[in-house]
């Protein structure tokens, strides 16, 4: 027995949990893509899969609509992978584990998938019930969307017929998204050098910021959460202005286009300059306390001292052998279980931070034609350290193309300033709102006979794929709607279940009204 058995609209629900056990973070699809191909196979319906693993499904039109519009309905199959630090599952192999709380589907200890799970649910409960009426449709399901827009920048569209787009990514029932901004993801390589730690009376200090609440770079990013690996950095360079910290290891974020909510550093430090260290940290945090205020109130600093020497039996034996040959102390630093036995020297430290704090990060410029709208932000998401190599990597947004361009220029020159490299890739445009939509009109028209009201007409700083794929079919007239969502990219995140069984209904409507 399913957890979402009983649930309305069944089929619906239905699929959106099988979906659920199939691990599917972008990058990994080819599973549920094979699931979506098989589903085609065992309904004799017509479909195409591409060598990036997008879908593409086809139901022709019941009796009487086969004169009306063509439609093509979008979503994507990959999601965003977080999950909390003491979570077990695996993503990439482990199914999630739904559960039903006040009316909303969550996933334990994980994001949901909601985003874009619920479209591909949609679609598959569309295609598997027989008793509705429907012009021709056209199933469009890809791959990498989180990631770039892998799947939308390389899918073959031209076999479709519809001209008419309904994208399925919107997480706000009442709402048409009418346009989006652009982006691209930018990698920021700083090189750093390694030395043998170099005096005694040093220890590790792990340095953890935590309890921020993240969310979506695109949809929350003008809401004043705090940047976990953006704020540690400020940390570290605070401190790198008194003391001569020697970075071991950095890392933050899950997903470049979640806006983090823990990261982490291990520091080398002198033993005897611990205490003020800690006051300086304690100072530092009372600083972004008051930055972040009531947008992060769970936001935290925690420090965890490991210890200067852990002795081994075989440690003791030759400190016993060193006393008596008045030879150099064999002691040992730890870290996470691990021997550390170099650090990165206190210039390439520096140097790291001064690049991690010295791009920019968060809002840019607000909208002068739409109030309250983001027009170009930048996330840092993901901070690793690698050998030789501090990766960073950014989600950029923007509505204006060269304000995009602009600011992947200025990264890559603060990123040269300190001899590290920054990359551009996955660039893709934004979705232009269109005066004449014959299609926002039907949506409208439907919705406003449903519910009594018009629905809100909306702009979006977050990136939908409507830019790429009406590039490659002339004159696509696309919309965006779904249904509530909350927290997504993070692990609190929810749906609606009331609010899918609306949306379900009011996608029926729509799909059955005539010219």
């Amino acid at each position: 027995m399913g957890v979402l058995d009983g649930l309305r609209p069944e089929r619906v629900f239905h699929f959106f949990e099988e979906i659920s056990r199939i691990p599917r973070g972008s990058g990994n699809e080819k599973q549920i893509s094979d699931y979506l191909k098989k589903f085609a196979q065992d309904r004799g319906l017509e479909y195409i899969q591409d060598e990036l693993y997008n879908i593409i499904i086809i139901k022709e039109a019941t009796p009487g609509y086969e004169r009306e519009e063509p439609y093509i309905l979008q979503g994507h199959m990959d999601m965003v992978t977080v999950k909390d630090p003491d979570c077990d599952i695996d993503m990439r192999r482990d199914p999630l584990r739904l559960y039903v709380k006040d009316g909303r589907i969550s996933a334990e200890g994980t994001s949901l998938g909601g985003d874009d799970g619920i479209a591909v649910a949609y679609i598959l409960a569309l295609l598997d019930e027989q008793s509705i009426c429907h012009p021709r449709l056209e199933m469009v399901m890809t791959t990498e969307e989180e990631t770039g827009l892998r799947g939308a920048e390389g899918i073959d569209l031209s076999m479709l017929r519809g001209r008419q787009l309904i994208n399925l990514d919107n997480e706000e029932e009442g709402v048409i998204i009418t346009s989006c901004a652009g982006g691209a993801r930018v990698d920021v390589c700083i090189p750093v050098q390694w030395e043998k730690i170099p005096e005694q009376g040093v220890q590790i200090l792990q340095v953890k910021v935590k309890g921020l609440l993240g969310g979506h770079s695109g949809g929350e990013i003008n809401k004043g959460r705090g940047n976990a690996n953006y704020l540690l950095g400020q940390i570290l360079k605070e401190l790198t202005k008194q003391f001569a910290i020697r970075l071991v290891d950095m890392k933050g974020g899950q997903a470049d286009n979640a806006i983090p909510r823990e990261a982490e550093a291990a520091l080398v430090i002198l033993a005897e300059e611990k205490e003020r260290i800690l006051l300086c940290i304690k100072k530092e945090t009372e600083k972004i306390k008051e930055q972040v205020g009531s947008s992060d109130p769970d936001f935290a600093v925690l420090c965890t001292e490991y210890g200067e020497t852990e002795k081994t039996e075989e440690s003791r034996i030759e400190e016993h052998n060193i006393k008596a040959k008045k030879q150099e102390s064999y002691n040992k630093l730890y870290y996470n279980g691990r021997e550390i036995e170099e650090c990165i020297t206190a210039a390439a430290s520096n140097r790291a931070l001064d690049c991690l704090t010295g791009l920019p990060n968060g809002i840019m410029a607000m909208s002068g034609d739409v109030e309250g709208l983001v027009q170009t932000s930048l996330n840092l998401g993901i901070m690793e350290q690698e050998q030789d190599n501090l990766h960073l990597t950014y989600a950029v947004r923007s509505s204006v193309d060269q304000e995009k361009e602009a600011l992947c220029r200025r990264m890559q020159e603060i990123a040269g300033q300190a001899e590290a490299s920054a990359t551009v890739r996955s660039s893709y445009p934004g979705w232009a709102y269109r005066r004449d939509s014959l299609l926002r009109d039907k949506l409208s028209e439907v919705f406003e006979q449903m519910y009594g009201h018009k629905p809100q007409l909306q702009a979006i700083h977050a990136g939908l794929e409507c830019g790429l794929l009406a590039a490659k079919l002339p004159d696509l007239d696309c919309v965006s709607i779904g249904p509530d969502m909350s927290d997504v990219h993070t692990t609190q995140e929810s749906i609606s279940i009331d609010s899918v069984a609306r949306m379900w209904e009011y996608l029926l409507a729509v799909l059955a009204k005539k010219e």
